[in-house]
């Protein structure tokens, strides 16, 4: 079976992304392929810094890889905290403080319109291609749910009643952004390159 470096150590990432790929390919993570770099993301988009992650491994490594940048956008918050998701309560802050921020800044609006956006860039053979999952929603006024990560606990997808962290992962991940990204790109690598699957 192919394998497939994805560019992160993030345990919650990997095993989302395990639980998608179904065995489809075997995925590496940074830490077995001996990667402790912290790699940079100085992009100012989701593909920017989904393509300096991935292209980061493949010009040190020269390994099939792929990475994603992931935000959260609030249209009343003019689409932030987007491409600074991860950091927006600040460096050294955590997912609580991130959820916490947004939370307080949406305080009094009504208008709690937002998306998921997933990059997902894929570099085979030195080419990169590049893949875009979305999924539309609200902000929660309090959090619900235990499952999940980030800020799944106050998002809940137009449609559902659940947030996505009250869903279990089979349901969340066949209509999330991530789910939807990474779909393209199964898809893509099956009828572009079918015999990566069997390559031992």
């Amino acid at each position: 079976m192919h394998q497939l470096v994805f560019a992160t150590n993030n345990a919650h990432k990997l095993r989302e992304l395990g639980e998608i790929l179904k065995g489809e390919f075997t995925l590496l993570s940074l830490n077995d392929i001996g990667c402790s770099d912290d790699i940079p993301e100085t992009g100012d988009t989701l593909e920017a810094n989904a393509s300096q992650k991935s292209f980061y491994i493949w010009d040190r490594y020269h390994t099939d890889c792929f990475s994603d940048d992931t935000g959260l956008e609030v249209v009343a918050l003019n689409n932030e905290p987007g491409v600074r998701s991860a950091r927006y309560a600040g460096e050294g802050r955590n997912s609580d403080d991130n959820v916490a921020k947004v939370l307080s800044s949406l305080y009094g609006k009504d208008n709690r319109k937002a998306c998921f956006r997933c990059v997902i860039s894929l570099i085979i053979r030195g080419k990169e291609y590049l893949f875009e999952g979305r999924v539309d929603g609200e902000i929660l006024k309090v959090r619900r749910g235990n499952a999940g990560f980030g800020y799944d606990p106050i998002f809940r997808p137009d449609g559902f009643e659940q947030s996505f962290a009250e869903m279990d992962a089979d349901l969340k991940n066949s209509m999330s952004h991530r789910g939807r990204a990474v779909q393209k790109l199964v898809a893509f690598l099956n009828d572009e390159f079918p015999h990566l699957q069997s390559d031992q």
